[in-house]
């Protein structure tokens, strides 16, 4: 399918539905990228103590704070993992191609409010491991980007991601606050908790983590050829085997005890988001997510 086609099928199905789900919540989906000074007023009760300016406060000799305005018009960066892992799928819907309707839906929304979308996208295909889309407003850019991301070659040698170094290389391009999603199945080593945490420090950052029902439990499906997509080993299992099945539910334990504990340590929010889950009430879960902490704030 085009990507103009997806894009069209994207605005039928999900943004459609989208309307009248978020019933006019799209302001807690996004932050703006800092805040604008609107207007100084005495110091009330309630007030934090952190908005007082303090050299007014001195010429006048009573406190003031100062009131500021979100600026709403911001840059959204995705942070695209296409590496090998990203291409499975087991029933016919790969997380790459969750990932591409995600980008497609989040990028609607946020060029409504008059946002510009850009993209850093890990990719073994490229020389360098990463590729750069500057961040435009549009539908023409939108489409492209899309088109960028399904065009991407597949992985054919192995090839083991290194997250870590693309958190790094987003640290270093972006300067100026934006919002961030760091889209990754997040397989392979767990050492990208200071640089997520680095991330998230400098903008509104989400990991949204995509994952395959079997990557979580194994089926009951006899012997089956399994290939690391990362490292191209190949095993033959038997998934019949139930000390082999708890083995392996043993196996995915221990890797989620590690990624949520890396998540954790870097302090930014985070979407699951299952190939085989619908695309609308996600959406509508990461809304939930994000008034949760505009309460916290």
């Amino acid at each position: 399918m085009s990507v103009e086609a997806l894009l069209k099928q994207l605005e039928w199905t999900v943004l459609r539905r989208l309307d009248g789900l978020l019933q006019g919540d799209h302001k807690t989906l996004f932050r703006g990228s800092g805040l604008e000074l609107a207007d100084l007023r005495e110091y009330q009760a309630h007030d934090d103590v952190r908005h007082i300016d303090w050299n007014v406060t001195a010429r006048m000799q009573t406190p003031y704070v100062r009131e500021h305005q979100e600026d709403r018009e911001i840059s959204a960066w995705f942070l695209l993992d296409l590496s090998g892992s990203m291409d499975f799928g087991s029933a016919g819907r790969s997380k790459r191609a969750v990932m591409l309707d995600f980008v497609g839906v989040m990028a609607k929304l946020l060029m409504q409010r008059g946002n510009r979308i850009g993209a850093l996208i890990l990719s073994p295909a490229q020389p360098s491991g990463l590729q750069h889309i500057p961040a435009r407003m549009g539908r023409r850019h939108l489409l492209h980007l899309m088109h960028t991301v399904q065009s991407v070659p597949h992985a054919v040698a192995p090839h083991q991601s290194d997250l870590s170094h693309w958190l790094a290389s987003a640290n270093g391009l972006l300067k100026r606050r934006a919002s961030v999603f760091v889209i990754s199945d997040f397989l392979g080593p767990t050492n990208w908790a200071a640089e997520m945490g680095a991330l998230g420090r400098r903008h509104d950052a989400v990991a949204v983590r995509l994952f395959d029902p079997v990557e979580m439990r194994l089926p009951n499906a006899g012997l089956m050829m399994l290939q690391d997509s990362e490292t191209s080993e190949q095993l033959l299992l038997d998934t019949a085997d139930p000390q082999f099945r708890r083995r392996y539910a043993d196996m995915v334990a221990e890797r989620e005890q590690r990624v949520q504990t890396t998540f954790a340590q870097s302090g930014v929010d985070g979407l699951e988001l299952s190939t085989d889950e619908d695309l609308a009430e996600a959406v509508i879960r990461f809304s939930e997510l994000r008034k949760r902490r505009m309460w916290r704030a």
